[in-house]
């Protein structure tokens, strides 16, 4: 290689890198962090099952038990791994097995998408499988409606492969410059005609179901199919660099709270006025959330409790309010666990 290839080559790492940030726009993508749970079993609809940050695409299309696996390519310490348990061998026209990850406008506007100068996006990732063939990842602007999707092969049965994907750039559709969803990933493992009776959309184009999917496998066709994932990364440029692990589980966790946070405790005392016994007991996010989130509480409540309840709930918190209306004394009002959802 000349010298001024070797500069060349410098300069595009460079380029790829990012220097001064994180270079990968997926979050989790070494599957570390499971705050839901680590495995759930009996999957059969969409939705935030186990890891954090990957939202499940899933209609008509088998049973899944999703969960956090330890086996993984040298390297990496968690994959997430997808084990059929209820067959679908023939795909209705609308049913579909994917997986997904959602991110937000403010996170995406290196890639300067909709202007003359947009770039070039790469996905990498690892992959196993017992079921060998053609599996199609999708990008897709839904800001605009338009997408743009690339087939990638498992050439060999129950191995570890390191696959690289380039997108083209954009000039069209400009991503909005805010905090909700502007970029899915879309990995999918099956699909009806709806999905895949068409061409596939090799180039930037406007949204045609048909085109999203056309090729891929179907993962749900027999028991005991599996596939899994680790290293998933998205970064700007025409090469995949190493995959960019956290600095520290605490820092890849902190981003994933953003989304998604689990209280495992909070609560107040109930204290006498007049007849009627109230409690106010705020509580901070360790982490500020994308927007105000959905607060779901569960477990005991001790105490005469006539309502337990959150209010004034913001990105960074919420005051959890307990009462009685009859009884003496302090009253001790707990509520076990609190979920924060926030997720795009």
């Amino acid at each position: 290689m000349t010298k001024a290839a070797e500069l060349a080559k410098m300069g595009e790492v460079l380029t790829n890198s990012q220097i001064g940030g994180r270079r990968n726009i997926i979050i989790n993508g070494a599957m570390q962090v499971a705050q839901r749970a680590t495995s759930v079993s009996s999957v059969t609809t969409s939705g935030y099952k186990a890891l954090d940050r990957f939202n499940i695409d899933l209609s008509s299309a088998g049973t899944w038990t999703i969960s956090q696996d330890t086996n993984t390519p040298s390297g990496f310490g968690s994959s997430m791994k997808f084990l059929c348990t209820a067959a679908d061998a023939s795909l209705g026209s609308s049913d579909r097995i994917a997986f997904r990850q959602y991110i937000e406008g403010q996170n995406v506007q290196q890639l300067k998408k909709g202007t003359s100068d947009a770039e070039l996006v790469t996905a990498s990732f690892y992959v196993k499988s017992n079921k060998t063939g053609t599996y199609i990842l999708e990008f897709y602007d839904l800001d605009n409606s338009r997408h743009i999707n690339k087939s990638y092969t498992v050439d060999t049965a129950n191995t570890w492969e390191y696959k690289t994907i380039t997108f083209e750039a954009d000039t069209t559709g400009v991503l909005d410059n805010d905090n909700a969803s502007s970029a899915m990933l879309h990995f999918w493992l099956g699909s009806g005609s709806s999905y895949s009776s068409g061409t596939l959309q090799t180039s930037w184009g406007a949204n045609a179901t048909n085109n999203r999917a056309v090729g891929n496998v179907n993962l749900a066709d027999t028991v005991d199919n599996y596939w899994q994932v680790t290293g998933i990364q998205l970064e700007v440029g025409s090469q995949a660099t190493p995959f960019e692990h956290a600095s520290s589980f605490g820092e890849q966790l902190a981003l994933c709270q953003r989304y998604y946070q689990n209280d495992l405790g909070g609560g107040c005392f109930a204290t006498a006025q007049a007849t009627v016994y109230d409690g106010l007991s705020p509580m901070r996010f360790p982490v500020i959330m994308r927007t105000a989130p959905t607060i779901v509480q569960s477990g005991t409540l001790g105490g005469t409790t006539a309502s337990a309840t959150t209010l004034n709930i913001t990105a960074s918190g919420y005051v959890f309010y307990a009462g009685s209306s009859s009884g003496s004394g302090p009253r001790g009002y707990t509520t076990y666990n609190a979920t924060m959802t926030a997720e795009l």
